[in-house]
């Protein structure tokens, strides 16, 4: 039976993570009318190199978005924890001249994440724009400009369209410095047709949730896909209290796959660029016992064979626009499996919305 729009009408998180593709359109219809983009290009029109900054989910995204960097503009870009910079600020400097630097951080006040960005801005002299959720947050005071997204910041704790939106923001910035004006379409297209899919890849995601019964999750991913991994891993471990882990979808052959049992669900993104070769590790774990999960933008029929679950999304484009849909699912998987356990996703155990230091 479909879900309805409020069967979780009284829960945050949940209502956030359908808001996504609505939030997405707002994002992208902002940053091309505000000029904003425009000025952050122009004044970093001779930075060589970008490293993104971020601590938690923020890395993670920091991931997916410098990967994204490389793929549209050529350029180098790496991304880098908050902490790093903190503690070992000299593997920022042996990046040379001419880098510039993305800090991300939903709240703007992240105590790593704002002490990053004045290391880089005092000791290491390399211009910041920070992205952020909040008005007026610390960052952007520290930060040379930043990047403001109002409508992508959320009540809850577990940060989920944040996330998606602060990725597509940046995956802008990026096809902007790349001249690329159809990957930007790709972005429109995929934020309006994904929004009336919510519900009924949520309806496919509750079923599996509450078929089966897992001990174990992993979440495997290849390129820019591994940063979605990653955050798909946390979003698991942080709204259910699972043991969750993340690989590159082929290492996982190379030892990790001692751990594939029957309660081990195994969560593979699919990007077209590895298809066939991560479609042969799924197979594999599959063989080995594995409950397994697909995430594709088009899934071949050893790829259905072998899932217990395919959320195939069908759009037309470049792998690289889909980073945000594709981790929605483990997003509702994380929802889904906490509210079976019993827990709240809204109070997650432990954590706190904003991590500041004294």
């Amino acid at each position: 039976m479909p879900i309805s729009n409020t069967k979780y009408e009284h829960s945050n998180t949940w209502n956030e993570i359908l808001s996504q593709g609505k939030v997405w359109q707002e994002v992208l219809h902002t940053l091309g009318q505000n000029g904003q983009v425009t000025s952050i290009l122009e004044e970093s029109s001779d930075r060589e190199k970008w490293i993104f900054v971020g601590c938690g989910t923020s890395f993670y995204l920091a991931e997916a978005a410098a990967l994204t960097w490389m793929g549209l503009t050529g350029q180098a870009a790496r991304a880098v924890p908050g902490s790093e910079v903190l503690l070992y600020p000299e593997l920022v400097r042996a990046e040379g001249a001419k880098v510039q630097a993305v800090v991300i951080s939903r709240s703007g006040k992240t105590s790593e994440a704002v002490r990053a960005a004045n290391v880089l801005k005092r000791d290491l002299e390399i211009p910041t724009v920070g992205i952020t959720c909040a008005r007026n947050s610390e960052l952007e005071q520290t930060c040379k400009t930043s990047i403001v997204l109002l409508a992508a910041d959320e009540q809850s704790t577990v940060m989920t369209r944040s996330f998606t939106s602060m990725l597509i923001a940046l995956q802008y910035l990026a096809a902007r410095r790349a001249r690329n004006h159809a990957f930007v379409e790709q972005l429109d297209r995929v934020a309006e047709q994904f929004s009336p899919r919510l519900l009924s890849v949520a309806t496919k995601v509750e079923a599996f949730v509450s078929a089966h019964s897992c001990e174990d999750y992993v979440f495997l991913g290849q390129g820019a896909f591994h940063g979605i991994a990653r955050e798909a891993a946390l979003k698991v471990m942080e709204m259910s209290c699972s043991y969750s882990q993340f690989f590159h979808a082929l290492e996982f052959r190379h030892g990790p796959k001692a751990i594939v049992s029957p309660e081990t669900c195994l969560t593979f993104y699919l990007g077209e660029t590895g298809y066939k070769e991560e479609a042969e590790v799924l197979a594999e774990m599959k063989e080995l016992g594995g409950v397994i999960v697909a995430i594709c933008n088009r899934a071949s029929e050893g790829v259905r064979a072998a899932s217990d679950l395919v959320v195939e999304l069908n759009f037309a484009g470049h792998e690289l626009a889909l980073l945000a849909p594709y981790v929605v699912p483990s997003q509702m998987m994380g929802f889904f499996t906490g509210m079976r356990k019993g827990l709240n996703p809204d109070a997650p155990k432990n954590l706190t919305r904003v991590v500041m230091l004294e």
